[in-house]
């Protein structure tokens, strides 16, 4: 199939039914269905820029067969690659404001990451390396949706997987057969599940404890495979939201849900690792897999900071308090923030490591930073747009309203100083829906714990650091000895080359 389009991924969908629960009611059609038709339709967009006859070539490449596929699923072999990428990943993040934190890209750059890396799947057994590889090719060749589910349910934070008085409340596995693995319990969050195509499944870093191998595992199925369900929190958006008042939330609903498996059948040829802790625990540092997802998630989140810096100018442009000093001030430290992500993406386009393999990985040190501090920027930068919107975001009424009778108020009372009021009811109101209604809120909760926990991901930062040359410096310092005239001694110092 190679590159498809929109209405390819929605009649792929409609081809698949799932086991999809929402609101207490099992979904039929998820692609026609009201709660999901907007998602969904969000991501057909997403497909048809691949297609479109302006953006084609900087949204695709050719693979070692010649054929074409999506730029996302590259495994890179040169710096320009690595550019070349980032520029496909900023189309689609600019056209979702990178408010779609589950945008195809994702994981395209998981599987090209454990494609490029098969003596790690090799000691779980020569056939697991082959079975990487070749789904990698399968879903880049059928340019397949996939999304994922990593995290245990929180049920008893206390204790491990095998503690839980369910010992499969955690998703593990029950039995081996000839066909596959049985596998029994939960996994959340799958954000997109169930409008997705593919499912993977992998541990997290040191998520494995020794003697709990049955929870060690690695796979991947169809969001169709029977004994597959998803459990769907509520949604923002019934399908009936008014696209002028919720401008945001009845475009980009990402429906997130937990992943029930009730003793689904993994084929062998789709199980990538099991039943080995260290390497469940050591898989995401061995396969590098971060260095390309936090691209990826870089280049999202530059978008979507941007985004609400661009709100925190308009809403302050449009009542004119950017003439002081102080909102100057805090406007000039949003984009003081998108100057320092858009440098550390270059930075470890810069410094990528060539692997043995002729791979370019980005630097995975600056990645890191971003990914610790983007959720810090974002929140930040929610509350000064809802500071320089004041009072204002909660008192505009609907489209509804500014069509009735008492239209010509609204008019006049509602007007901005740049703008009339309706503009500035609009603008108001999509400032809103980005950072105090349900939609906002999720994009802000979504955004705290994307990367993980945020404790873990500042202590990776200082474990993974190069603390030797630092207290160098340090001794350095200490060490220091001058001449008679007060002058350091030149000559025991010499920069790094």
């Amino acid at each position: 199939m190679g590159v498809r389009g929109g209405d390819s991924y929605i009649s792929g969908l409609k081809s698949h039914p799932k086991n999809v629960w929402v609101v207490g009611r099992k979904v039929v059609d998820v692609a026609g269905d009201p709660v999901f038709r907007r998602p969904v339709s969000a991501m057909a967009m997403l497909y048809d820029l691949q297609v479109d006859g302006e953006l084609r070539p900087r949204m695709t490449y050719r693979d070692e067969d010649g054929a074409e596929a999506g730029l996302s699923f590259i495994i890179p072999r040169s710096r320009d690659d690595l550019v070349r990428r980032r520029d496909s990943m900023r189309v689609w993040a600019d056209a979702t404001f990178g408010l779609m934190g589950r945008s195809p890209d994702f994981l395209n750059t998981v599987l090209a990451s454990w494609a490029d890396a098969p003596e790690f799947f090799a000691e779980v057994g020569a056939r697991f390396a082959d079975n990487v590889q070749r789904y990698y090719r399968f879903c880049r060749d059928n340019d397949l949706f996939l999304t994922h589910t990593l995290v245990n349910p929180p049920v008893d934070r206390s204790k491990s997987a095998s503690q839980q008085a369910d010992e499969y409340a955690y998703l593990g596995i029950v039995k081996e057969t000839g066909d596959g693995l049985i596998v029994r319990g939960a996994k959340m969050l799958a954000t997109h599940g169930p409008t997705a195509d593919e499912l993977l499944v992998y541990p997290l870093p040191f998520s494995v404890r020794p003697g709990e191998e049955k929870y060690a595992l690695a796979f991947a199925i169809p969001t169709d495979a029977p004994g597959l369900r998803f459990i769907c929190r509520e949604p923002f958006d019934l399908g009936d939201q008014s696209e002028w008042d919720h401008p945001l939330g009845s475009r980009f609903e990402e429906p997130d849900a937990v992943a029930v498996f009730d003793d689904v059948l993994i084929p062998w040829e789709r199980v990538f690792l099991h039943g080995n802790v260290n390497l469940a625990n050591t898989m995401f540092a061995r396969t590098r897999v971060q260095c390309h997802t936090g691209h990826q998630t870089a280049v999202r989140g530059l978008a979507k900071c941007e985004f609400m810096t661009a709100l925190a100018v308009a809403l302050s442009r449009s009542v004119k308090t950017d003439g002081f000093m102080h909102v100057q001030e805090q406007l000039g430290e949003c984009i003081g923030y998108l100057q320092l992500i858009e440098g550390a993406i270059v930075l470890s386009e810069q410094k990528a490591e060539v692997t043995k393999r002729g791979t370019y990985l980005p630097a995975l040190e600056p990645l890191q930073a971003l990914r610790y501090h983007i959720p810090r920027f974002y929140e930040r930068m929610v509350r000064l747009t809802q500071v320089m919107g004041a009072g204002g975001l909660l008192a505009n009424p609907t489209k509804a309203d500014l069509d009735s009778e008492i239209g010509d108020d609204i008019r006049r009372y509602y007007r901005g100083a740049d703008r009339d009021a309706e503009a500035k009811i609009h603008l108001s109101k999509l400032a809103w829906d980005a950072t105090g209604t349900q939609f906002g809120q999720r994009q802000l909760q979504y955004e705290r714990y994307y990367a993980g926990d945020p404790v873990r991901t500042g202590a990776s930062i200082y474990t993974m650091s190069d603390q030797a040359s630092l207290l160098a410096l340090v001794e350095r310092a200490l060490g220091l000895s001058s001449d008679g005239a007060g002058r350091s001694d030149a000559k025991s110092w010499r920069p790094p080359s």
